[in-house]
């Protein structure tokens, strides 16, 4: 069956040559980590087979939160307009889970027709069966947006009486087959509603893994007071610090993502700034599309190693003829004994193993009589993969990424705030006077001016000695100081005109109330006998 892998040992020596990374990750998968995963039954307790779909497709953002929190209204603000299948509302309106997708022309694809379609990366999906597959379509739209990402809608999470009734589906489960996929996951909190339901918290399990993907949005911010948002962020950090077990605080996002006015314009600038945040954040999926996919094909292949030491594991003490039911319970309830042995003989770190409780329930279904014994030259295969091929993938990555022009999500709610006098800083900080003709730091120069003349200035400029003892009362670090010091020197003969001097405080003023620092001296801050040299 895999006569592939009795070829000598310089093909394990020699890492395969790819023409591009995509190419790459699926030769890999499918000759050196597929074989492992069928051997041992892999996708029986963990996930279905990756197809080409999976490594070509675009990247994907995951919306996640319970009913109301604004799941919709926000795909609809990135991309400003509506998509097909849309539904909007204060009770749950969306009850199916939509891939909004990059399309010729408007219109629904059913969920049936779309688990057929070989370029969409959802075949696997069909394992959900009818009453998912009910539930899901996709909706496609020709959007500037969605040339870059796609977005999955998902239906609210429920709570309280209504989280009783069944979907007809397992719920967590698809959301994990999803969080397996995607690039981005996002969180959404209404900032009224901070409750987390029970479905919430196996929602929140279900995601375990993928905390690096996960991001958190506190929506409808603007329809409370500055002081009682403090108190509802504390709250919501609190709570996810008791759902997301992680050391590090997972990044909240506070914003209003939705085009009508702010009912409180007082965080107007807080918004801003966040929004503008988020924004980076998910124009940089297509950049790094490449480089999450090798990381999750990684992942799999630690989790399929890990899998096929216990899958042999439990074939090894089976016995041959008698007693194979009682021994069977007993290595499941035995099983996190059997974990903590596959730690020690294989120096695997405690967090590549799956969880034990879902493990347990899982082999409670599988006759252990059709499991393999250890087949070493299958996990070689895997190790050679991790530790040379993959280093070759790495590299191919970065190259790529020089070859290729910087790629970054367009269009929609991304366009609006990138130009004009809109933009996020337009006019402030190092921004201000941008649109003016005087120069702006004239306002202040007299004040400049008069502590200049009491810096023993010689031929009209002060030393850099007597410049550092006047800029060093601002209490500004040395290495930001040194910064401003750099972009006042105009002329670069390491003093400092009137001019230069008057500048150097206004961009020390800059830094104080709380604004970057420009790379370089943007042309509206050059200082007017300065700007003829420029040129």
């Amino acid at each position: 069956m895999f006569s592939w892998l009795s070829s000598d040992d310089r093909r394990k020596k020699d890492p395969e040559v790819f023409q591009t990374v995509s190419e790459g990750l699926k030769k890999l998968y499918k000759t050196k980590l597929l074989p492992l995963e069928e051997h041992y039954r892999f996708h029986e307790f963990h996930s279905p087979a990756l197809e080409d779909a999976d490594f070509d497709n675009k990247p994907m953002v995951l919306l996640v939160g319970q009913y109301s929190t604004g799941k919709t209204t926000f795909i609809r603000y990135l991309l400003e307009q509506d998509f097909p299948g849309m539904r909007i509302g204060p009770e749950p309106t969306t009850d199916s889970f939509i891939a909004v997708m990059q399309g010729e022309v408007e219109g629904i694809v059913p969920g049936n027709a779309l688990v057929v379609d070989p370029k969409k990366p959802f075949r696997k999906l069909n394992a959900f069966g009818n009453a998912f597959l009910n539930r899901f379509v996709c909706a496609q739209l020709p959007n500037p947006v969605l040339e870059s990402i796609s977005v999955i809608d998902t239906p609210g999470i429920l709570s309280g009486e209504k989280q009783r009734i069944s979907r007809g589906y397992d719920f967590a489960a698809v959301l994990e087959w999803f969080a397996e996929r995607v690039d981005r996951i996002i969180l959404l909190f209404d900032a009224h509603k901070l409750d987390i339901s029970d479905e919430f918290s196996e929602v929140i399990k279900a995601l375990k893994n993928h905390e690096d993907k996960m991001r958190v949005v506190l929506n409808k911010a603007d329809q409370i007071e500055t002081q009682q948002l403090m108190r509802v962020y504390g709250a919501l950090m609190w709570s996810l610090g008791k759902i997301v077990n992680t050391p590090e605080v997972v990044r909240v996002y506070i914003g209003s993502f939705w085009s009508h006015p702010l009912l409180i314009p007082d965080n107007r600038k807080l918004f801003e700034a966040e929004e503008q945040d988020l924004f980076r954040d998910i124009q940089s999926l297509p950049r790094n599309a490449a480089l999450r996919k090798l990381n999750d094909l990684i992942k799999r292949a630690r989790l399929a190693k890990v899998h096929a030491y216990i899958i042999s594991s439990l074939k090894k003490e089976m016995p041959s003829v008698f007693g194979k039911d009682n021994k069977k319970k007993e290595l499941v309830s035995n099983l996190a004994e059997i974990y903590g042995r596959i730690e020690r003989e294989h120096q695997i770190s405690p967090g590549d193993f799956p969880n034990l409780k879902r493990m347990q329930d899982q082999l409670q279904a599988q006759d252990f009589s059709k499991f393999q014994p250890l087949k070493s030259r299958l996990l070689e295969v895997v190790d050679d993969m991790l530790a040379t091929d993959i280093a070759q993938l790495m590299v191919l990555v970065r190259q790529e990424e020089v070859r290729r022009p910087a790629q970054m999500v367009k269009g929609g709610a991304f366009e609006g705030s990138l130009h004009g006098p809109f933009g996020h800083g337009y006019g402030e900080g190092a921004g201000e006077g941008i649109d003016e003709a005087e120069w702006v730091v004239a306002r202040d120069k007299p004040m400049y001016d008069e502590i200049f003349y009491t810096l023993s200035p010689v031929d009209g400029k002060v030393t850099g000695a007597n410049a550092k003892r006047e800029m060093v009362r601002s209490k500004l670090p040395n290495s930001v100081l040194g910064k401003i010091w750099k972009l006042a020197d105009v002329d670069k003969d390491g003093m400092l005109d009137d001019e230069e001097f008057a500048l150097a405080n206004h961009l020390i003023r800059v830094k104080l109330e709380g604004h970057e620092l420009p790379a370089e001296l943007p042309p509206h801050l050059v200082p007017p006998s300065k700007r003829k040299a420029a040129e």
